[in-house]
């Protein structure tokens, strides 16, 4: 296609439909993870048991033995206070939870995501604000450095397919403009 000038517009259906299955398919992806995380909160104790053997056990744990002391300290933390506090798990069943209602959140996005943008800016603005609460929360807790940097790379790893899908939202915007009409500003 041509524009008035003669210039070349890429723009069209086919494309349109390209950039929108890759949006849904890196949305999906982010949605998988979100339910992943959220479903890894409920058996805490199971898993930190499981981490203090991997740990305990590999090469990364007789390097850095502090890392092995830190997750067999977390695993004996989590099964006593089960044992002595057990309510104190509903509170993670309820992150739990947080992470799977956020991922129906993005049900709009995968219907309409230029509609439905600003779910995606929500999600990166909280990606960003993992950081600050890790780095404040963190050593009021007692939590070791490396892992705040730990939690802090599930912002640093979230907002990178959400990147990919807004850029991918500003294209299908731009795709599906009318003619000769600019597109909000995405």
């Amino acid at each position: 296609m041509t524009d008035d000038r003669g210039a070349s517009d890429d723009r069209g259906p086919a494309q349109g439909a390209a950039e929108l299955r890759r949006v849904r398919t890196w949305l999906w992806i982010f949605v998988v993870c979100l339910v992943l995380s959220g479903l890894t909160a409920f058996p805490l104790e199971s898993e930190s048991r499981w981490l203090a053997e991997l740990v305990g056990g590999s090469p990364l744990g007789r390097a850095f033995p502090e890392t092995t002391a830190w997750a067999e300290r977390v695993r004996d933390g989590l099964a006593d206070t089960n044992t002595r506090y057990p309510f104190l798990a509903y509170g993670t069943d309820w992150l739990a939870f947080a992470h799977l209602v956020i991922a129906v959140a993005f049900w709009g996005p995968l219907q309409d995501p230029v509609r439905n943008v600003w779910v995606i800016r929500w999600a990166m603005i909280a990606c960003a604000g993992i950081i600050p609460l890790a780095l404040i929360c963190g050593p009021l807790r007692g939590i070791p450095l490396y892992w705040r940097f730990v939690d802090m790379s599930f912002g640093v790893v979230g907002v990178v397919p959400l990147l990919i899908v807004l850029r991918g939202i500003q294209r299908l915007e731009r795709a599906t403009a009318p003619r000769g009409e600019s597109p909000l500003a995405a």
